[in-house]
């Protein structure tokens, strides 16, 4: 299972990871970036779906918080290892029972890196460290920052290792639109950009899995994230058809 980056627009994901479980389908490894890598760890480490959705939106995780003003960014990464903490006790890859791989840009190196041993919290909060929002994460001797900005949509790690590779990619924008506002310029910009690279790499997937018009979702406010999780379950359903294909398969 790929999952995308997306911030609050990663609760589809587990909408999506529900409908798929209803189908009889639990991936064998994740591999995820940004929003992708922190559904995808709670996922790995066995929290039922609902409770994953209730801890990410008490925890407030995708929303503005620990603000902390530094040159380098407006918010510090390190408010939320508290929360790893309490969910990840033991704060390790090998405690997950899932394989998992996450995926973060070295900013230094201009490079991604995947992770999938040691430290998950560090590497959660590096894969998700927005530049120019959050502070670069520092550790390993170098600086980390949101692995979407190079790979936002991971295969890499799951190319010779799984015969099946569902993809769930939940920034598709609205092609046509009026107008813009101020706070979206950024996010639709970053998102036409990586849009290329992502439609390449979906052909490396026997099912990809791309809600429309996830744009009408802020990747920053958590309030409406039950609607969220309703609209990428709901779409998973929709493909009924191709999923049952897959299920045939195993």
């Amino acid at each position: 299972m790929v999952l995308s980056g997306g911030g609050a627009r990663g609760i589809a994901h587990l909408g999506i990871l529900k409908a798929l479980e209803e189908f009889g389908i639990v991936p064998s490894f994740i591999s995820g970036t940004s929003a992708g890598a922190i559904a995808g760890a709670f996922y790995a480490a066995g929290y039922p779906i609902p409770k994953i959705v209730s801890i990410l939106k008490k925890g407030q995780i995708f929303n503005f918080s620990n603000i902390l003003i530094k040159k380098q960014g407006l918010f510090a990464m390190k408010g939320f290892q508290g929360i790893y903490q309490e969910y990840f006790p033991n704060n390790s890859f090998e405690d997950l029972n899932i394989p998992l791989f996450v995926a973060a840009t070295d900013i230094l190196k201009g490079e991604i890196v995947y992770f999938s041993s040691g430290n998950l919290a560090q590497a959660l909060q590096a894969s998700a460290c927005i530049p120019l929002v959050f502070q670069p994460v520092n550790f390993n001797d170098t600086l980390y920052v949101d692995g979407g900005v190079i790979n936002n949509f991971p295969t890499e790690p799951l190319i010779n290792k799984c015969d099946i590779i569902i993809g769930s990619y939940v920034n598709s924008i609205k092609k046509e639109v009026d107008q813009v506002h101020m706070n979206n310029i950024l996010d639709r910009c970053f998102h036409l950009a990586m849009k290329s690279s992502v439609q390449n790499k979906t052909q490396s997937c026997t099912l990809y899995i791309e809600p429309p018009n996830m744009s009408q979702f802020s990747i920053f406010n958590l309030k409406r994230s039950e609607e969220i999780y309703d609209y990428g379950y709901n779409y998973a359903l929709s493909l009924e058809k191709e999923i049952k294909d897959i299920v045939n398969t195993i």
